[in-house]
């Protein structure tokens, strides 16, 4: 460091020569380009930059050099950051550009890149890297003067960039002091208070709105903080999770191996079922097939006996050698029957009201043993399976277990949706032995599996968790899922409406199912008005095939012991007893369908005719009587009318012209009694026109008495 200021001191020309030449490369850096260290650019001007340099700059020593290096290294440490000014940045980071050019710095490298050097290099290794690449050319005699050369101009540089840095900050200062002058010539727009005053309470309105907006996303997300937490402290609270998902495993299972189950036991159901319905069908069909073709032949006979000289001549004897032996057969079972109504007392009745359904030994026999095969393959079925998957009350108790314990996932399920599925197959084989047209038929409410869905249906209304629960429709989905189809069946296919019996039996059961229906909605609507659509057909159908009344001469029917006259009064009273089974439908069946039914097709159209041919006298009374006493009382309780039912018009006709011919014979009583027909129709505008027009001043007083 002693040989530094030294050589730097020497007063040879060369060492002066060097001198300028780094002045003069420094000033052309300066004003032209500062990256630039081309010393050919700058040698013409060597002599007036060593004139300039000589008279302005002081050579400093080596003290000072290092105190100016402190204060530098000082200045780094303390201004670490990037000022916000524009114009102060840009002097301050030229001062540093300038500055930093030193002995100790990389000119080439500082204007290109920022060191991230914890630090730096020292001023020997730096001069070392900078002469590297220059030793490399020269030769090892020139590298002592090359490193003197060096140093000479870093030392002069440093002189000269600290002149012009003390020039920058006064043209700084100067400059800042006259931006941060105002001008006065400047003018602004007038100030508007209202327009500054819509300003900012449209800015208040936003403002505002944003806030609410805020507030209620806090509200929710609050709320939903709350949730989590509460989600949170029940599933840490709850300590059988082991427990609950060991339940609805086993809960799957079971209800897994349940279907399997009833999908490979439903062929067998169905087989059976199908045997079954087969088995009635084909004695319904017996029983039809027998009344038509003992109808046939009774007719045909008398027929034959109307003109027994023309069937003598033609010679149809394979008819007549066959009809004598199906009437013997007719009046062998007749015989039967009046014996039993004997023994019975019941002596009022009429020939033609009772039920032709008697089998033979044979066949009944036939059919007893198929029936008992059937039975036995039905209890088969289920042989082979436990009884939790094959006892509803059992499978019912499993789901009831589960509403227990877990009602939310219950319901969520839609169980009472699938319950009544899953029980279809097991109560269908119940029902195989039902047969609804027997009186002595099992109800619904006794089969086992009616009970047990009421008991359950019973538990889940218990429930206060779930008041307006779906089980309450379980009984009533599987009625119109299950018991309909099957009722329909035995309406469309067996059943006989000329049986009183069958039809009373029907009803009984038909009036049980609407009642349970009656409790839902519409879902089940459509199955109650397929059941009494089924009825009416039916209805309609028997009317159509099995009424059938004769008409003969007067003279033929006027002997009550002619074979004539007795057929043609059997054959009345079986479409009377079909007139009273049909209005047994009465509160099932619409009253307008009743009607239709009723008085439009069948005393309009049959019982008229007969009763119009027939001679008056009591027997008419008495048919007009009994066909009275069948019409529901309900259609004549409005006391405001004093007309009766347009359908019953002909009847009331005929029941004034029969009146008017009793009146001039001795049947006062008969009169009487058609009176009173007339009163319990609600005819009364025609009984008090007929009394008046006949003198019967002694039958005022009973129309007073209604």
């Amino acid at each position: 460091m002693l040989r530094e200021p030294l050589l730097w001191c020497s007063s040879t020309l060369g060492t002066e020569s060097r001198m300028v030449d780094l002045s003069t490369d420094e000033e052309s850096e300066t004003h032209h380009s500062p990256e630039s260290k081309d010393d050919h650019s700058s040698s013409s001007n060597s002599s007036s930059s060593l004139e300039e340099f000589s008279s302005i700059v002081n050579i400093p020593d080596a003290a000072f050099i290092q105190a100016a290096r402190r204060k530098r290294e000082l200045a780094r440490t303390q201004d670490d950051y990037i000022s916000l000014d524009v114009k102060h940045t840009s002097v301050i980071t030229g001062m540093k550009k300038n500055s930093d050019e030193d002995p100790e710095s990389e000119p080439d490298d500082h204007e290109k890149r920022i060191l991230f050097t914890p630090k730096p290099q020292t001023l020997r290794q730096r001069m070392a890297d900078e002469t590297t690449p220059r030793n490399e050319e020269t030769s090892e005699e020139s590298q002592e003067d090359e490193t003197q050369d060096i140093w000479e101009r870093q030392q002069m540089r440093k002189a000269v960039k600290i002149t012009e840095g003390r020039d920058l900050d006064l043209s700084y200062n100067s400059e800042s002091q006259t931006v941060k002058k105002f001008d006065t010539s400047t003018s602004f727009p007038p100030v508007n208070l209202e327009i500054i005053k819509k300003q900012l309470n449209t800015r208040l309105t936003l403002l505002q709105d944003t806030h609410r907006s805020h507030l209620r996303e806090y509200e929710k997300y609050i709320q939903d903080v709350k949730s989590s937490k509460s989600t949170i402290q029940k599933l840490e609270n709850s300590s059988n999770q082991a427990l609950n998902f060991k339940f609805y495993k086993s809960m799957k299972i079971y209800v897994e191996n349940l279907i399997d189950c009833l999908n490979e036991k439903i062929i067998s159901i169905q087989e059976i079922e199908s045997s079954m319905h087969a088995l009635l069908l084909k004695q319904a069909m017996t029983f039809m097939k027998r009344r038509q073709d003992e109808l046939k032949h009774e007719s045909t006979y008398l027929q034959q006996l109307s003109r027994k000289a023309e069937t003598s001549t033609n010679g149809s004897l394979a008819v007549g050698e066959k009809t004598p032996w199906i009437l013997e057969e007719i009046e062998s079972r007749r015989s039967q029957r009046r014996q039993a109504r004997a023994l019975s007392g019941n002596c009022d009745h009429q020939e033609g009201t009772s039920s032709d359904d008697e089998l033979s030994s044979a066949d009944m026999i036939d059919f007893q043993k198929t029936q008992g095969e059937i039975l036995r393959d039905h209890k088969k079925i289920f042989e082979d399976v436990h009884d939790d998957f094959c006892n509803i009350q059992n499978i019912l108790l499993k789901f009831q277990q589960w509403r227990e314990k877990f009602p939310d996932s219950y319901y969520e399920a839609f169980i009472s949706l699938c319950i009544p599925k899953l029980l279809n197959p097991l109560i269908r084989l119940q029902l195989i032995d039902w047969n609804p047209l027997k009186f002595d038929a099992v109800g619904l409410k006794q089969m086992p599996w009616f009970t047990s869905i009421e008991e359950y249906m019973a538990s889940s209304m218990e429930d206060s968790k779930k008041e307006d629960g779906s089980d309450k429709k379980i009984l009533s989905a599987i009625i119109n899922k299950t018991v309909i189809p099957r009722l329909t069946d035995f309406i469309e296919f067996i059943w006989d409406p000329l049986s009183t019996s069958q039809t009373t039996s029907l009803i009984t059961h038909c009036t049980v199912i609407l009642e349970e229906l009656s409790t839902c909605g519409n879902e089940v609507s459509k199955g109650k008005q397929d059941l009494l659509k089924s009825i009416v057909l039916r209805v309609k159908k028997a009317i159509e095939d099995d009424v059938f009344i004769p008409l003969y001469p007067k003279s033929t029917i006027e002997n009550k012991t002619s074979p004539h006259s007795k057929f043609q009064e059997r054959q009345f009273w079986s479409s009377v007893k079909l007139f009273r089974n049909i209005l047994l439908w009465n509160g099932l069946l619409p009253d307008d369908t009743l009607q239709e039914l009723g008085l439009g097709k069948l005393l309009n159209r049959y019982l008229m005719t007969a009763l119009l041919t027939a001679s008056p006298g009591p027997d008419v009374v008495k048919k007009c009587s009994q066909i009275a006493a069948y019409l529901p009382a309900k259609w004549f309780q409005s006391s405001a009318t004093r007309t009766s039912i347009p359908q019953l018009e002909n009847f009331i006709q005929f029941l004034l012209q029969s009146a008017q011919k009793l009146s001039r014979s001795e049947f006062r009583d008969e009169v009487k009694e058609i009176v009173l027909i007339l009163m319990k129709i609600k005819a009364l505008n025609q009984a008090e026109s007929f009394i008046e027009e006949c003198h019967l001043d002694h039958l005022k007083s009973v129309i007073k008495e209604v």
